[in-house]
Formats: structure tokens, C-alpha cells, sequence
């Protein structure tokens, strides 16, 4: 009798702590799905015109100024606007084609601040191009209705291929660079670091964006953000992006070597070798710049 109300016991102990153990965890799990509701969750790419977001979040900065930011990263422009346009975050980097486009179904989307990003026209070394007009029947790869995109047609619009470009969508920027270095893709454009990566390796820059005066980076916000705490977050986003731009700036890349390789899955070589970029505080697009978005005619060769 008297082991068997032992075990009795036994049994009920360890039930009880099993509902314990339950609760805890659905408690834990209600308080984990509250503050990222509450949180300003931001869509990357592995690109550095999102160092300065990178680099507030790593360096503490969003929480000492009164914002939780969490960041979440990709490797697709398009998966980064998919999960804005579903509400999985309230702010991606972007670009402002793909914005105006979005715009057109969701006007409550916003800019946050352009982002002075470039892309380059990089060419396999082994494919022997050495100049845009070699494309001629060749595989470029970029992202349909983006920057990319716009780029491409200004780079065929510039001269005179005998027979068509194979236009290859190819949205994860990490694949499209390993299939340059991999000889699987002809060209394709680049944004930094992987432009870098592509020069380090002997692969031609057909075209810079700068040379052409377009500078269509951006991070954009999702639309019904009218809230006094998501309004107050933004405002607090900007002010921090400002004083990481500010960083980057004094310090320079190499200070920041870890963040850029954690964060933009790349190496020493390629961070050694970046080109001195400015990082300007947040502002809104160049007018010139969104006025490149109308009444596109965009190529299918």
C-alpha cells in the first residue's frame, strides 16, 4: 500500500510537471509572438547598402535609441517585397521600379530612404566579352522589372547586338554570382560586394550605373503603417540608419570586416578590396531617378 501511493504520488508530480512545463512553454512562445509583432522587422538582401542597418543591429544601436529592430534576410529582391506585400515585415530594401510597380496595387507603400546602391555589367572572362555588343546571343542575368532589368535594356539600347540576348532571371543575388564564377552564366549585373568579388576574379565591368547617372536603390515601407508606435518606430529607424551611415564614414569597411562578412557572405579579399563608398543619411529618391520608372518599355531580348 504504501509503495503504491508512492508511486501514486510519483505519477502525479510528474504530471503536474508536465502542464507546468506546457504553459510555460505556450507562455513563452505568447511572449516570443508579441514582440516580434511589436518589433520593426526588416527584409535584407546580403548587399551593402544594407551595412548601415546591418550595423545598428550588431552594434545595439535600434535598442539604446528605443526601437527593436529584427532583421530578416534573403537573397531574392522579389522575396524581400513578397513578405512586405504580406505583411511578414514592415520594411525591405528595394529598388524604385519594383516600388512604382508595387505601388500600382498597394498605394500606401513609402519610401524610407534611397540608398545610393550601383550595379555593374560584369562579364564572364571566360566568355571573351569585352564589350556590350558581344552579347549578342549570350545569357545575362537579372530580375524582371527591377534595376537590373532597367539596366540591361540601357546597356542593349547602347548599341547594336546582331542577334538577340537571352535575358535570364535569376533572383538570388549569391546564385547569380556563383554562376559568373562558376562559367554557367555569360554576364549578369552586380550590386556590392559581389561586383568585387566578380573584379577579383578577372571578370570585365561592361557598365556602371554611375556612368549613367541611376541610382535606383531604396528601402521601402509597407503600406497602413499609421500607427503612433510603427510612425515612431520609422522615425527612430531613420534617425539610427543616419548615425550608422555616419559610422561607415569615420571607420571606413575594414572596421566593420566581420558584420560585412557575416552578413553579406563574403571574405577578407573582397572586403580588402572594396571601393571607398559614401554613405549618405537618409533621403527621399532623386525625382530624375523615379521619373526613369514611367511608361517603361521593357524588352523581352
Amino acid at each position: 500500500m504504501h509503495k503504491t501511493l508512492i508511486l501514486l504520488m510519483t505519477v502525479i508530480s510528474i504530471g503536474m510537471c508536465c502542464i507546468s512545463c506546457g504553459e510555460s512553454e505556450k507562455e513563452k512562445a505568447r511572449a516570443i509572438h508579441i514582440s516580434d509583432s511589436l518589433a520593426l522587422k526588416v527584409a535584407t538582401l546580403p548587399t551593402l547598402e544594407c551595412l548601415p542597418v546591418f550595423i545598428a543591429y550588431e552594434n545595439g544601436m535600434f535598442l539604446k535609441n528605443g526601437v527593436e529592430v529584427k532583421i530578416v534576410p534573403f537573397c531574392s529582391q522579389m522575396d524581400c517585397e513578397q513578405a512586405l506585400l504580406n505583411k511578414k515585415v514592415e520594411c525591405a530594401v528595394s529598388d524604385i521600379f519594383r516600388a512604382e510597380r508595387m505601388r500600382k496595387t498597394d498605394s500606401g507603400i513609402s519610401y524610407i530612404t534611397a540608398t545610393g546602391a550601383y550595379w555593374q555589367l560584369i562579364s564572364n572572362r571566360k566568355a571573351r566579352i569585352t564589350e556590350i555588343r558581344h552579347l549578342s546571343e549570350k545569357m545575362v542575368a537579372m530580375t524582371r522589372y527591377s534595376a537590373t532589368d532597367y539596366l540591361v535594356n540601357i546597356a542593349l539600347d547602347s548599341v547594336h547586338t546582331e542577334n538577340s540576348v537571352f535575358r535570364i532571371q535569376v533572383n538570388d543575388v549569391m546564385v547569380r554570382l556563383s554562376m559568373l564564377l562558376n562559367n554557367s552564366m555569360d554576364a549578369m549585373m552586380l550590386t556590392e560586394p559581389q561586383a568585387t568579388t566578380a573584379r577579383l576574379a578577372g571578370n570585365p565591368v561592361l557598365m556602371d550605373s554611375r556612368q549613367k547617372g541611376i541610382y535606383p536603390g531604396a528601402f521601402i515601407a509597407a503600406g497602413g503603417l499609421v500607427d503612433d508606435h510603427r510612425r515612431g518606430q520609422l522615425e527612430t529607424f531613420t534617425k539610427v540608419y543616419n548615425m550608422a551611415c555616419d559610422s561607415i564614414n569615420i571607420y571606413g569597411f575594414q572596421h566593420y570586416a566581420d558584420i560585412i562578412k557575416k552578413y553579406c557572405q563574403t571574405d577578407d579579399a573582397t572586403v580588402k578590396a572594396l571601393p571607398k563608398i559614401v554613405f549618405e543619411h537618409a533621403i527621399q529618391p532623386r525625382r530624375v531617378d523615379l521619373d526613369r520608372t514611367k511608361n517603361i518599355k521593357w524588352r523581352t531580348n
